[in-house]
């Protein structure tokens, strides 16, 4: 396997467009991965939902705990 410096010293020996072409496919990837992290995320919670695991909070209610978690961050 690679390290990153072996990665790195690769990259830096290709031309500077495929540099920039490389910068581009590693973010895209980057951004697809997190998009399907997200999305199994919210089906997980959808799931959680919809097997009554939350309980039923008014809209006042879950705005002040945000708020005591900004001001609390260990509660």
């Amino acid at each position: 396997m690679n390290t990153l410096d072996q990665v790195l010293e690769t990259a830096l020996q290709l031309p500077y467009e495929q540099q920039e072409m490389l910068i581009k496919i590693l973010q895209n990837r980057h951004h697809e991965s997190r998009r399907e992290e997200m999305a199994a995320d919210a089906l997980k919670t959808l799931a959680d939902f919809h097997a009554g695991k939350f309980k039923h909070q008014s809209a006042k209610d879950v705005v002040v705990a945000l708020r005591q978690s900004l001001h609390d961050p260990e509660a």
